[in-house]
């Protein structure tokens, strides 16, 4: 069964519960969201109530709420500790986002494997192991290493440098990937070749590994290490590869988590991109869609 859906909000007084809400109106079967603001550390209290609602809701739906992602905010980098307190910051900070994600019962956790911002990728991934190995195993949920546009001084733009974390953790139970297909276009992964490139990640890690897809499309040309999304079928993957990649047999379990801009920074595509994705059928007018419909 396909597994689609897209980053929706988690706002203080619908919390799990308005997150699932806005996923079925996009008639989605997935989702992905933040526990809070991707850019601070401003966090309030789950409350149990609505997450029980939302789990009920979820059960009428058939969503498999094992199959809900939640991503880590942005700030968080594991990479950089020439600031001792600022890397402690990160790492408890991502402990205090693996606690939230318990009490919601998730078992998925995105994070962005962090920036060396000028210690070199050695060094950083050293720091991202260490900081990994003192919270993984302290709870049920499993890190999930994104891969990276390779943009400034991010880590993870390549399988070889995911695979050297993976290799320094612990904990092999709970830690694996999250691919993006907007950032490995753009760290030179050809994503027409998608299935020579899985054989390349089954060799390197083990496809079991994969935990999520981001399904993006990217205004930029392959290699450019940009990272910046684009709405399906509008940018240089193009709609059929991208097909191609939601619908591979090879991970027809794992879900495909849409993160395409809003159109005009305004009205979310999801609900219309699901419908294309579900159809297998591009429509080159569906931004006019959305603006008249909106």
């Amino acid at each position: 069964m396909l597994l689609i859906g897209s980053h929706v909000g988690f706002r203080k007084d619908s919390q799990l519960l308005g997150s699932l809400q806005e996923a079925l109106s996009y008639h989605a079967n997935t989702f992905m969201f933040y526990t809070g603001a991707p850019q601070n550390t401003s966090r309030y209290p789950i409350q149990d109530g609505l997450t029980i609602e939302a789990l009920s809701l979820m059960k009428d739906a058939k969503i498999d709420y094992s199959k809900v992602v939640v991503h880590a905010p942005y700030i968080i980098n594991l990479a950089n500790d020439k600031d001792p307190d600022k890397f402690m910051f990160s790492v408890r900070f991502l402990q205090e986002e693996l606690e939230r994600c318990e009490l919601l019962g998730i078992k998925s956790l995105v994070l962005h494997p962090g920036s060396h911002v000028g210690l070199g990728v050695d060094t950083a991934i050293s720091n991202i192991a260490k900081g990994l190995n003192m919270i993984l195993g302290t709870h049920d949920v499993t890190i999930l290493l994104e891969t990276m546009a390779g943009k400034g001084t991010e880590v993870g733009s390549s399988l070889e440098e995911i695979k050297r974390i993976i290799d320094l953790v612990d904990d092999k139970e709970h830690i694996g990937v999250c691919i993006d297909t907007c950032h490995l276009n753009d760290a030179g992964y050809d994503m027409s070749k998608f299935d020579d490139f899985l054989d390349q990640f089954d060799s390197l890690i083990g496809i079991r590994k994969i935990g999520c897809v981001h399904v993006n499309d990217s205004k930029n040309l392959l290699g450019a290490h940009k990272d910046r999304h684009e709405n399906i079928g509008f940018g240089t993957i193009g709609f059929d590869n991208l097909i191609s990649i939601i619908y591979n047999e090879r991970l027809e379990d794992v879900p495909k988590i849409l993160e395409t801009p809003y159109v005009d920074r305004e009205y979310a595509p999801y609900k219309y991109e699901i419908e294309m994705i579900r159809n297998k059928e591009f429509d080159s007018g569906i931004l006019d869609k959305i603006r008249k419909q909106a």
